[in-house]
């Protein structure tokens, strides 16, 4: 059967011996409508219940709820269990920490989510281990950081990973450590780039995933921000309420206030519903996000680091790169296809960008490629 997990939000009134009384009457219910409730997690703060519960369906939840005590559940999302305990830690109730009869749980589904992201400065490694080589042992130095901050990888692949984050400290020491660490001693840093994005929340939203708008914004921090640690307003609130209101290191991270994550939300909104478009322009960015030409320009090279032009161009090209690292396509299609107008004009952009032609590069990387390689 299917796992799903449910939001409840409560009243100020309601504690954690209250909901571990009320998940008591679910499990002795749950029979009825084939549900079995694994666990749950209350956050006494944010006043937030999360419960994780096997069932046919989301109308069985309710019906199971609704009957057993009546607090009918605000949202309800299906998720993959092993992918809640990559998040939270666990799948089922944690072990009695009291001589009580209930198992009174305490514990937030909150969490602070870093996305690592690893970019290509050029595709030609300065040694004779390829990029790929270089990558990985990257991807190693951060796991084993991670684990040192009490992180958990939920998501793992090349030049992409995904913590989690119980600690909001632990969060951002991990950032500052992983900039520090000893990989930069081995010259990566003269090819790869590592960004980091750090945000903050609660697993069930409006959106159909887990975490999801959560996940969304680290992701935007990391790659969109010009800054090599970028966190957000609530992670920079939290990190110094923590730590009795000790200021965050400017010096090495970057705050995105809220208008400014507003603005980032709807700059990526709108490129990822129009960057293929070969005709996209400042003047249509301008027109969608409200802002004048030199207002925007402003805008974005604060943010960025990039003018209009620039951002776009950056962002096809690396749509592009992913598609030739999938062997997704010709060159020509794939040029097409990421918004250029013609091959030769993507093959000129690649290069400048990478440091060689596209052709050469799917050839050092698929010597028996059967790739278009004409441009």
């Amino acid at each position: 059967m299917p796992i799903y997990m449910d939001r409840h939000d409560v009243s100020e009134q309601v504690t954690a011996e209250i909901v571990a009384d009320l998940h008591q009457k679910d499990l002795k219910i749950q029979h009825k409508f084939n549900c079995k409730g694994l666990t749950y997690w209350f956050d006494d703060t944010r006043k937030t219940a999360f419960c994780l519960v096997e069932a046919p369906d989301k109308t069985a939840i309710e019906e199971m709820h609704n009957q057993a005590h009546g607090a009918v559940p605000h949202r309800i999302i299906e998720v993959d269990s092993a992918v809640v305990e990559s998040f939270l830690g666990r799948i089922e109730d944690p072990e009695k920490s009291q001589n009580t009869a209930l198992n009174i749980i305490n514990d937030p589904a909150f969490r602070t989510i870093m996305v690592a992201g690893i970019k290509n400065l050029s595709l030609k490694a300065p040694t004779e281990k390829s990029v790929k080589e270089h990558m990985d042992n990257l991807n190693i130095s951060i796991n084993e950081t991670a684990a040192k901050f009490k992180g958990r990888i939920v998501r793992h692949k090349s030049g992409y990973i995904l913590i989690s984050f119980d600690s909001v400290t632990d969060a951002v020491g991990c950032a500052l450590e992983i900039k520090k660490g000893d990989w930069l001693k081995l010259n990566f840093d003269s090819f790869l780039k590592i960004n980091i994005g750090l945000s903050a929340g609660v697993p069930v939203t409006s959106k159909e995933g887990i975490f999801e708008d959560t996940i969304l914004l680290a992701e935007r921090l990391c790659d969109v921000v010009s800054g090599e640690i970028t966190i957000s307003s609530e992670v920079k609130d939290l990190y110094e309420s923590e730590n009795l209101n000790m200021a965050i290191n400017r010096e090495h991270i970057t705050v995105l206030g809220s208008i400014d994550e507003k603005f980032l939300n709807l700059l990526m909104d709108y490129t990822e519903r129009e960057w293929r478009n070969t005709s996209l322009n400042a003047n249509d960015f301008s027109k969608c996000l409200g802002y004048s030409k030199s207002q925007l320009y402003r805008k974005m090279i604060l943010l960025t680091g990039k003018s209009p032009h620039s951002f776009i161009k950056e962002y096809r090209l690396n749509k592009a790169l992913e598609r030739l690292n999938q062997k997704n396509g010709n060159i020509s299609d794939i040029a097409y296809e990421t918004g250029f107008n013609t091959p030769a004009y993507f093959s000129k952009c690649f290069r400048k960008a990478y440091g060689m032609l596209p052709s050469v590069y799917t050839k050092s990387m698929y010597p028996s490629s059967h790739l278009n390689l004409n441009a």
